[in-house]
């Protein structure tokens, strides 16, 4: 598996595991040890998480693993995000879901998901959206508190455009390391909004969310959709691909921006498929015969 340096000290397998479902997966602690335990293994060691992740209870089920078994914690990375809140019982006062980013926030959120954890320290924690309404300099005074007390290494950015980037950016004495977004040949919106361009400038490497589409890709019946199929299939006979979801992630392997997608499955089949996927090698007009597939129209 490659491994992306994001700093001197951070390396990320380049593909993630993401954890938005492990609620639903109806998994034991012991077995979700195991899951782990298999995805190390196949060389993936880096874990994503959110705040809000099962209703807020994704965190806590994690934690109850490496609380089995604590050895773990050493060897993966673990990423988690703040910055949403949802209308539960965990914040009853609300009339609607919103963003808060405010630095009372940011410090309630990163300590209430290392106690759910059951860690001592965050990898890698992003602001999960921009916030219209955020205020950078209370942001930069909750990441400065954050890092010296160690309770989180680095930090980052998801869903955020080249603007809202440069902005938070500009008021923070660390880089960011990571913006993690959504691309995949059905949402090529980081292309044509010139947030790709900018990771690329800076030399960072995003983390790539629902690089399957979220699943349209296999069920959607819009001529968009169909049109995708049609090419990966083709390009899956050129490569030796064993699948279009195979291709999809060699596609966004191939990206010379180090993209990281995160594969969010609980079926290890599904991983290991993911995993697969490193082994295909994709030429650059191959890989613009998907990108044009996904745009609908050729190039200008």
């Amino acid at each position: 598996m490659k491994r992306i340096q994001l700093a001197e000290d951070l390396e990320f397998s380049q593909i993630i595991h993401g954890l938005w479902r492990l609620s639903e997966w109806n998994m034991t602690t012991k077995q979700l040890v195991t899951f782990i335990e298999e995805c190390i293994e196949l060389g993936i060691t880096t874990f994503d998480h959110a705040d809000i992740y099962g209703g807020y209870t994704c965190e806590e089920i994690f934690g109850k693993a490496l609380a089995f078994k604590p050895e773990l914690r050493e060897k993966i990375q673990i990423v988690t995000k703040c910055g949403i809140k949802l209308k539960s019982a965990k914040f009853p006062e609300l009339k609607m879901n919103h963003y808060d980013t405010s630095k009372e926030h940011i410090l309630m959120s990163v300590n209430n998901s290392l106690k759910n954890l059951q860690t001592d320290y965050i990898d890698l924690l992003l602001i999960h959206r921009p916030n219209p309404f955020m205020d950078p300099k209370e942001v930069a005074e909750a990441f400065n508190q954050l890092q010296s007390e160690g309770k989180v290494r680095h930090f980052g950015v998801s869903n955020f455009l080249p603007s809202q980037f440069n902005m938070l950016q500009e008021h923070l004495n660390t880089p960011l390391v990571t913006n993690q977004i959504e691309v995949s040949p059905m949402q090529l919106e980081h292309f044509e909004k010139g947030t790709v361009d900018l990771l690329l400038e800076k030399g960072i490497a995003p983390m790539i969310w629902s690089p399957l589409a979220g699943g349209q890709i296999f069920t959607s019946q819009t001529d968009k959709a169909e049109s995708i199929r049609t090419m990966l299939g083709e390009i899956a006979a050129e490569i030796g691909a064993n699948s279009i979801d195979e291709v999809m992630y060699s596609w966004i392997l191939a990206h010379p921006a180090n993209m990281m997608p995160i594969v969010g499955s609980g079926k290890i089949e599904r991983v290991r498929t993911a995993v697969e996927s490193s082994r295909l090698s994709m030429t650059a007009e191959q890989w613009l015969r998907i990108y044009v597939a996904g745009m609908g129209h050729s190039l200008p």
